[in-house]
């Protein structure tokens, strides 16, 4: 193959994969969004007082919380350790009841939360932004993959900064404590969530010849399982943030930064 020829083919590639992921789309179900991108700043000494369907329930349970979080300004943040602002999500039913990313049976109850990158048993400051009320939640599960929203909370925590009724709320993110540095590790972007394991396979397939490695894992949800396309293995957020945004403008796919280890 002549050198022309070869640099014709390779400008056709990127097309041809977005149409692949566009047409499958419109076969199965991709999960909406786009690359997740993270502030991390110098945290302050301390936070400053100061939309929308949630994952889960909008009709929570009256019963009890199974406990109250620590008082927050027990807990300064670390500074410089890992500042967050965005958009928060709550969860319930029929999550409740099911396991959790870390393999703990998800309580709603508890104050807990699902994020995409932090460090599980991480715990994390969130303070509601228009209200200024705050609560303290325990990194267990991983979410939330819809677009633009920073963090699921539990049913007892979004009651706890009065997120309940709205469904999502601005909030701020400060870690707090916790065992691992939320910045060390391995990231890497989750593409797209299949119903049908041939349509993640296919895109696997075409991914893995620009963006190796590129991988499929299944997803046990309330809904069925769900085959979700991962890409890249990088060592630090802000690399897979880039990966995550050239993989949007080639593919016009979801994008989200993900954690691949705990």
């Amino acid at each position: 193959m002549s050198s022309t020829t070869t640099r014709r083919h390779s400008r056709r590639r990127p097309a041809a994969l977005a149409r692949f992921v566009l047409e499958s789309a419109a076969a199965t179900l991709i999960v909406s969004g786009c690359a997740h991108r993270t502030q991390i700043t110098q945290a302050p000494a301390s936070a400053p007082p100061p939309s929308s369907t949630s994952r889960g329930s909008r009709n929570p349970s009256a019963s009890t919380p199974s406990g109250a979080p620590p008082p927050a300004e027990r807990m300064p943040p670390i500074a410089g350790v890992y500042v967050e602002e965005g958009v928060a999500s709550w969860y319930g039913d029929p999550f409740n009841g099911r396991h959790a990313a870390n393999g703990e049976i998800y309580d709603m109850y508890q104050f807990t939360a699902a994020h995409r990158t932090l460090p599980f048993n991480s715990i994390v400051r969130v303070t509601n932004l228009t209200t200024g009320k705050q609560t303290q939640v325990r990194i267990n599960d991983r979410g939330p993959f819809v677009a633009n929203r920073i963090i699921d909370l539990s049913l007892s925590a979004a009651r706890a900064i009065d997120m309940l009724g709205p469904g999502t709320a601005q909030v701020r993110l400060e870690v707090i404590g916790g065992t691992t540095n939320p910045t060390a590790g391995f990231f890497g972007v989750q593409v797209g969530a299949f119903l049908q394991r041939e349509n993640a396979d296919k895109l696997r397939d075409r991914l893995s010849e620009r963006f190796a490695p590129a991988s499929v894992v299944p997803y046990d949800s309330p809904n069925g399982t769900f085959y979700r396309v991962r890409v890249g293995r990088v060592a630090s957020e802000q690399a897979a943030t880039q990966l995550a945004a050239q993989l949007h403008d080639e593919t016009h796919s979801t994008a989200f930064v993900i954690r691949l280890d705990p």
